[in-house]
């Protein structure tokens, strides 16, 4: 009990280190737009290729349901509220914990298992500045770009079954997919991803940067990195579903 509440402890030390970076001059925007880009090109087509098909089926399952009460023009209602406000949030950060959590613990281990990173604190440039917190953000900001593609697809996908499959109207498909949103609907899902990547960057870069023992402390650092991360958004997304939508009414 006492390991982990010390393994609490130091996250949190290391999250704070990492705001307190984070707000100080220079920003290395290089770092930032390049990680930023190879998370997004490493993770947009499993995104799509996961949602698309996400929304394939619950056109299809829900179309059957609606059915049986003659309300078929509310699916697209269904299939846009609820791939905005969770499906596509938890499936593309899933993927994000997955693809781009995983690459930056694997880095940041290798660099630490090599050296590297000492060997920067030793030229005089703090480490966690220059290689933890562009990591940060651009996980941060790459989680919500990433689920509008998810949003997007999802949406698609059952359009696609709704229409070319079982033969639905797409005029009523599109008219409807708007009915019983509001923007928060829209921002909703934007929000809890931001949150969603914050946490996964925190959290890779905490196991990444961590790392000993070799090629197995860097094993351990991505598999401890795809667990917790998982674990902390999807525990976390009851709680930012429950203050964003719990109050709505139906």
């Amino acid at each position: 009990m006492l390991a982990k509440l010390a393994t609490i402890g130091r996250f949190g030390l290391f999250a704070g280190g990492i705001a307190r970076r984070a707000a100080q001059r220079p920003v290395f925007y290089r770092e930032v737009v390049a990680q930023l880009w190879t998370t997004s090109i490493r993770c947009v087509l499993p995104v799509v290729a996961v949602t698309f098909p996400f929304g394939m089926v619950m056109a299809l399952q829900g179309l059957e349901i609606f059915r049986i009460f003659g309300a078929e023009r509310m699916l697209s209602s269904l299939i846009s509220i609820a791939t905005l406000r969770e499906l596509s949030p938890v499936l593309a950060s899933v993927l994000v914990a997955a693809q781009g959590g995983s690459s930056c613990a694997a880095s940041l281990g290798a660099m630490r298992i090599k050296e590297e990173l000492d060997a920067t604190e030793v030229m005089a440039i703090d480490s966690i500045k220059y290689h933890v917190v562009p990591r940060v953000i651009a996980m941060t900001i790459a989680c919500p770009l990433l689920n509008i593609a998810g949003s997007i697809a999802g949406v698609g996908g059952g359009y696609f079954t709704a229409v070319y499959l079982k033969g639905e109207s797409g005029g009523i498909f599109l008219a409807e997919l708007w009915a019983f949103m509001g923007p928060m609907d829209v921002y909703g899902g934007i929000i809890k991803t931001t949150l969603f990547g914050l946490t996964i960057g925190l959290i890779s870069c905490y196991h990444g940067f961590r790392a000993t023992g070799g090629a197995a402390g860097v094993g351990k650092a991505v598999n401890d990195t795809v667990v917790h991360g998982i674990v902390a958004f999807i525990t976390l997304n009851y709680f930012l579903t429950s203050a964003l939508f719990g109050a709505v009414a139906p």
